[in-house]
């Protein structure tokens, strides 16, 4: 296991420094370069790493320190000011595209079952993207990250609803109703748990052991995973649990601090994270899903700009920031990905489908990289009057 690990590390890394050399030389995105790497190193591809559940699993680290990160630089009266003016937005919005996901999926033939969850899985988009692609010491601190996160925020937990119901069909939870329940009566006693824990004894034990850098990284992960474990036990989902452990921080100055020393770690899984993305795909599927999600892919990109500067009208934003927010959340979400792997096991699509939402999901991330970058600020962008880290 261990060879399995070393190996399979070596080939992902000593590839991705290749293919991301290739991609600065001829000025393409490094995420597309590590999603195409997986494609061609993976089970579907030469077969080269057979771990693909392996991989899953430590990639998710990445996105949880990625939501940790994000939540150091968030100030909660912000926050939730911003989640009050777009709730009704995120709602209008993700109906608005489930219905297109639903539409072209019925045109397609596949059926009113499938279509529905193909539409469902239509209706997020994607934390990991939108926010490796904000420029981390700017956009955060401004009013555009603060929608687009707020958006973010309030799609997870529509998604989190979504997954509670494909659970439920499962038959993999036997609670009834708690279940239900449970996350909406942990939520607040977690958030509340934080800040009293963050303000008693977190900051104190900082403050008095300060000058061993050491201690702070090692108390900075501790806090982040035990918050992202104790949200699963309750019925929420990590990301969200690692997300209120770094608001709970943001209001104090060593927030700043503990986001620089921790982004090379959260680097290190994104890269796993993206890989992965391209070593799940089934590429023999491939000739099968590219129409229907190549349309599903563009209409993403074309319709949810519209929708959100239509829905962002209603509260009064210019039409600059409108345009921005809606480009920046014009992809589909990894959370689709889960959909479309729990809907499938539990047989109510076919692999088919699930493949449509997959390929969907991939062109997505790639069109809107390529969007974002050679338009709106970002700290990858190709030239250096958009580049803001």
């Amino acid at each position: 296991m261990d060879a399995s690990i070393v190996h399979s590390f070596f080939l992902i890394f000593g590839g991705a420094a290749i293919v991301a050399s290739i991609a600065l030389y001829t000025k393409q995105p490094m995420i597309i370069a590590y999603i195409a790497l997986g494609a061609l190193l993976g089970p579907y591809g030469l077969s080269l790493i057979n771990e693909p559940k392996l991989m899953d699993e430590m990639s998710h680290v990445g996105i949880i320190f990625l939501l940790f990160l994000l939540g150091l630089d968030m100030q909660p009266s912000h926050l939730i000011n911003m989640l009050k003016k777009a709730s009704w937005i995120a709602l209008l919005s993700s109906a608005a595209f489930a219905l297109l996901g639903y539409l072209v999926a019925i045109l397609f033939g596949y059926t009113e079952l499938e279509s529905l969850i193909i539409g469902v899985a239509m209706m997020f988009s994607s934390t990991i993207v939108c926010i490796k692609l904000l420029p981390t010491t700017v956009l955060h601190h401004k009013h555009t990250g603060e929608l687009v996160v707020g958006l973010l925020l309030l799609q997870d937990i529509i998604a989190i609803g979504v997954l509670l119901v494909l659970y439920s069909v499962s038959g993999d939870t036997h609670d009834g109703v708690m279940q239900y329940l449970k996350p909406l009566i942990a939520l607040p006693l977690l958030i509340g748990a934080a800040f009293l824990f963050v303000k008693y004894i977190l900051l104190k034990l900082i403050t008095r052991f300060d000058r061993f850098h050491e201690y702070i990284f090692l108390v900075s992960i501790g806090w982040c995973l035990s918050m992202a474990v104790l949200a699963e036990y309750a019925g929420l989902s990590s990301e969200m649990g690692a997300f209120i452990a770094g608001v709970a921080l943001a209001t104090s100055p060593i927030s700043q601090y503990i986001a620089t020393h921790l982004r090379p770690l959260r680097d290190f899984f994104l890269i796993l994270f993206f890989f992965t993305i391209g070593a799940s795909f089934n590429l023999g599927l491939l000739s099968a899903v590219i129409v229907p999600a190549l349309i599903l892919a563009i209409g993403s990109m074309l319709i949810k700009p519209v929708v959100f500067r239509f829905l962002l009208k209603g509260i009064k934003e210019d039409a600059s920031t409108s345009w921005e927010v809606g480009f920046r959340l014009g992809q589909v979400s990894e959370f689709s990905l889960l959909i479309a792997y729990l809907a499938a096991n539990i047989g109510i699509i076919g692999t088919e489908a699930s493949n449509v939402i997959q390929a969907t999901a991939i062109l997505s991330f790639a069109l809107s990289t390529y969007v974002v970058i050679l338009n709106f600020p970002n700290p990858i962008a190709i030239s250096d009057r958009l580049r803001r880290d």
